[in-house]
């Protein structure tokens, strides 16, 4: 084994011109295996002698000992790689590493805001200056229409309705939704631009951007970053909260509050009803919290 590895890892640093972290990794992975294999089957195993219930009980032992799922995949993926060159060479018949189904990646909950939060976040900018009141029509906006960050910088004048409150979003794939804005959003855009100027370029009538810079030109999405950056350090709020966290907010509270799942796919603009799910389980998660906390019984 450790000979047809030899090879291996000559082949990928020669033939390949793999970088020699790359090289690193491969052997790192591939004298894992030969040392599980030795324990179990001998030390002089041969390629050709492992079959795929080896290779699974390996897995497990991943597994077991505590390997996370992105390792144990990485650890599969080259295990594959070998036994390709391991056929080409003759060094074995057959591929057992090719039946292994990688491990399900866990998908970790998205972060978001409690009300209380989202209010101390809100109140941050400063509300008497232009920029103060841009930062507060911002934060309202995309937490009232759920929006992205690329969504609402993409805003023009003629994209948001103040009679029918609602705003036209180009999302994901050039796909337009219509989206509802809330009271608090709609006073805070009016607020904000009663005082703003606008450079000559940007004033295209119904296609001048809603939100711009002090030079009055649309505003980024790294800039709306940086700008959210600075008020989490001024309140003191989980150091977690990017632009998207508003939006995660926006389908979590919903959700909590009754919303169903169908309306908030549409809210957000979701095409596969799958990506919207990750928030029931969020809900799930904070009314589980909420049952440990308050029933009597829930606890030992």
């Amino acid at each position: 084994m450790h000979s047809a590895i030899a090879q291996f890892l000559q082949y990928l640093a020669v033939e390949k011109n793999a970088s020699q972290f790359t090289v690193k990794s491969y052997r790192e992975d591939l004298m894992d295996l030969a040392d599980y294999l030795a324990d179990q089957l001998g030390a002089g195993v041969k390629p050709s002698q492992i079959a795929p219930r080896d290779l699974r009980a390996y897995t497990a032992a991943l597994h077991e000992a505590g390997y996370a799922r992105t390792s144990i995949a990485r650890k599969l993926a080259s295990l594959r790689s070998f036994y390709r060159f391991a056929q080409r060479q003759n060094l074995a018949d057959s591929n057992p590493a090719k039946p292994l189904r990688n491990p399900r990646g866990q998908r970790k909950l998205p972060h978001f805001l409690t009300g209380e939060e989202i209010g101390q976040l809100f109140d941050a900018p400063p509300k008497l200056t232009p920029q103060g009141l841009r930062d507060r029509a911002i934060f309202e906006t995309m937490y009232s229409a759920g929006l992205r960050v690329s969504e609402v910088v993409g805003l023009n004048d003629g994209d948001i309705d103040i009679e029918d409150e609602i705003a036209r979003v180009r999302g994901k794939g050039r796909r337009e939704r219509l989206s509802p804005m809330g009271r608090y959003a709609l006073q805070a855009l009016d607020a904000y631009k009663r005082v703003r100027v606008v450079s000559s370029a940007s004033d295209l009538g119904r296609q001048t951007p809603v939100f711009v810079n002090r030079f009055g030109n649309r505003l980024t999405t790294r800039s709306v970053g940086r700008m959210l950056e600075k008020y989490i350090l001024q309140t003191g709020l989980d150091t977690r909260t990017s632009p998207h966290t508003l939006r995660h907010s926006f389908a979590t509270h919903l959700l909590d509050r009754g919303a169903d799942i169908r309306s908030v796919q549409e809210l957000l603009g979701h095409k596969s009803l799958v990506t919207t799910q990750i928030y029931t389980h969020l809900s799930t998660a904070n009314l589980r919290e909420v049952y440990l906390k308050a029933h009597p019984r829930a606890r030992s």
